[in-house]
């Protein structure tokens, strides 16, 4: 019952009018029948003058809310003595902002799903080996905490234990565990398995990827769609022909009643709830499945996209090239071409010098140490290593530093890293990305639903990028392009809107010259995430065109939901007027209505053909309190 009293704090009009209704209803059984009477119209009449009001001060700020029929509706029914119909229509109107917000629970059930899940308490390592426990928000980067087996990893951290197996589904999409060694990245929101582990935080709360999720579902709620202010616009119409319809039926009939019983089923539920539920069904669909939404606008964007822009790296392709050979030049070892590229990679935030690094380390050479070192975004690294300037990047880069340099000699879907010691050209490293296995279906999803216009945008040489856009079937491309190149290009499409997808960090200002950006935000390029509008939390590129599907079903049922129930209520309003339907009958149709609308609305939180959801992995383990620790 303690939720009875929740709702009665919280709706009072509601309570009011459902206690005024039950006490007219025994009133009227006792025979006590004018006391029923009176009692509804004393409690419509307070009403009327509480949302009168309202009203007033709504129109004098410009706004021409729908409360006016409802009002009208109640001060008519009571002129004509339907004081039973009245108190159903002053319990609509009262009851609204509980059926919104009923609705609105239902269909963002998911976004708050991922709220609540966020990360509270975590247990800090003090120096003599104690534990404490503190907020999640308390963590600080170095802190040692104890991380128990079930547990939510409450901030981006490194293993400190020799071991450990984690749940990252609800981040990446991973169905299995994932077994990590020390010093490996835990990323927060994953889930801790059978140990109980030591890991060490490399961010605070607020840094920390699962807490930019939470921000990004918290914008998601703020913006309002196009079509959802379209609704706002449809009012006056709306109004202007209820009242309409409800004059041409008195002045013809002759009876007042009739006026009363066409207002009663004049509902502007499918204007003020419908629209505002099926957006936020959308965004709730689609964080089920790993989209972060930031508003409804920008689901109505997805629902209209015409063309869309993919960058290469990492985001057609797995975005984790592997050395495939060495190709030193005459006099240069290739060990000492591969440990002088690997260390000077160590400065450079570029995919593909991870790639290096990790050739170099499988071969057993040792990176050195650069005394200097400079990135230029794109185009290379130029770092003093042991005395020697080494230059590792694009071969345009290299040359302006080894003019010898020469281009090497790629097989299809081959690209070169170019070296240079000195003012000498020292050879070239050869790499491959392969495509995503789901890229090719994606591009060819993104056609079947109306997007034939895909572009790719990359800094890669011709060859490399051709060899990519004909295995997916990319009708255009944009190769060499530097950061600028890549957001003119954006400006230049004609066709609009444009979805870009990304998941660099130098993808951030083409996302957001983009009309609908999205980040591949798995794990966490934060510059994309924050200048995107759609946020993909797993590493799965097919969740581009599930986005846009997904768009492209909300807006749908968005207006089906308005044009249902307006079509409805005009029908409603025809009959009414030949006086075939009581007042008290009209107005708990009129609550039919409303149902129906929203019901119909609330389809927008999963449609048939959606991929299954990721289950999480077991995380069944030892008690908390006696749960081994891995060292």
């Amino acid at each position: 019952m303690l939720w009875l009293g929740r709702a009665a704090r919280r709706y009072p009009l509601v309570a009011i009018t459902v206690l005024v209704g039950a006490a007219a209803t025994v009133a009227a059984a006792l025979g006590a029948g004018d006391a029923a009477r009176w009692l509804c119209i004393a409690w419509a009449a307070v009403v009327v003058v509480i949302q009168g009001v309202g009203m007033v001060r709504d129109v004098l700020r410009g706004h021409w809310g729908l409360d006016i029929l409802a009002i009208t509706a109640i001060v008519a029914t009571l002129l004509v003595d339907e004081y039973v119909a009245a108190i159903i229509v002053v319990l609509m109107l009262t009851g609204g902002e509980a059926l919104e917000d009923y609705a609105a629970g239902r269909a963002k059930r998911e976004l708050t799903a991922l709220l609540e899940r966020a990360p509270q308490r975590a247990h800090r390592e003090l120096p003599d080996g104690e534990l404490e426990d503190i907020g999640a928000d308390d963590v600080r980067a170095g802190d040692v905490l104890l991380l128990r087996p079930a547990e939510i990893v409450p901030v981006d951290a490194e293993l400190l234990s020799e071991h450990a197996v984690v749940d990252e589904s609800s981040l990446t999409g991973e169905s299995l565990p994932v077994e990590l060694t020390a010093g490996d990245r835990l990323l927060s929101g994953s889930v801790n398995a059978q140990l109980a582990v030591r890991i060490r935080a490399t961010a605070t709360a607020a840094e920390s990827q699962y807490q930019r999720i939470v921000r990004l579902v918290e914008e998601a709620a703020e913006s309002r769609a196009p079509v959802v202010r379209l609704a706002d616009r449809y009012a006056v119409p709306f109004t202007a022909v209820s009242l309409l319809i409800a004059g041409i039926a008195w002045a013809v009939s002759g009876d007042p009643v009739r006026f009363a019983e066409v207002l009663v089923v004049a509902t502007p539920c499918p204007l003020l709830i419908a629209a505002p539920v099926a957006f936020m069904g959308g965004m709730s669909r689609a964080a089920r499945h790993g989209i972060i939404v930031k508003g409804a606008g920008v689901l109505e964007q997805l629902a209209t996209a015409r063309t869309a822009v993919f960058d290469k790296t990492g985001t057609l392709t797995g975005g984790a090239p592997t050395v495939e050979r060495v190709l030193p030049a005459a006099g240069v070892d290739d060990d000492e071409l591969l440990a002088l590229a690997a260390s000077a990679e160590q400065y450079s935030s570029h995919v593909l010098a991870s790639s290096v690094m990790l050739a170099a380390r499988e071969r057993g050479l040792e990176l050195r140490e650069a005394r200097s070192a400079s990135e230029e975004a794109t185009f290379g690294v130029v770092a003093e290593i042991d005395g020697r300037r080494v230059v590792v990047g694009k071969l345009a880069f290299v040359r302006e530093h080894a003019a010898d340099a020469r281009e090497a000699s790629l097989e299809s879907g081959e690209l070169a890293i170019y070296v240079a010691v000195g003012d000498r050209f020292a050879g070239a490293i050869i790499a491959r990305d392969p495509v995503r296995p789901e890229a090719a279906a994606t591009i060819a999803a993104l056609d079947a639903i109306g997007i034939r216009e895909t572009v790719m945008l990359t800094g890669d040489a011709w060859p490399t990028a051709r060899h990519v856009a004909d295995e997916l079937g990319i009708t255009e491309v944009r190769a060499e392009c530097l950061p600028a190149d890549k957001v003119e290009a954006v400006h230049a499409i004609e066709r609009r809107p444009v979805l870009m997808v990304g998941d660099g960090v130098n993808d951030a200002p083409v996302l957001a010259a983009a009309d609908v950006g999205v980040a591949m935000g798995a794990r966490g390029a934060t510059a994309a995430s924050e200048s995107a509008d759609v946020v993909i939390t797993l590493d799965d590129l097919s969740r581009t065109a599930l986005a846009v599907r997904i768009g492209r079903d909300t807006k749908r049922i968005a207006l089906q939901s308005i044009w249902l129930g307006i079509a409805i209520s005009v029908a409603l309003m025809l009959v009414a007027a030949f006086g075939i339907i009581p007042a008290t009958a009209g107005a708990l149709t009129q609550e039919v209505v409303d149902l129906v609308t929203i019901l119909w609305a609330l389809r927008a939180v999963s449609r048939p053909g959606d991929p299954a959801v990721p289950r999480r992995a077991s995380t069944a383990s030892a008690p908390a309190d006696r749960a081994p620790v891995a060292r």
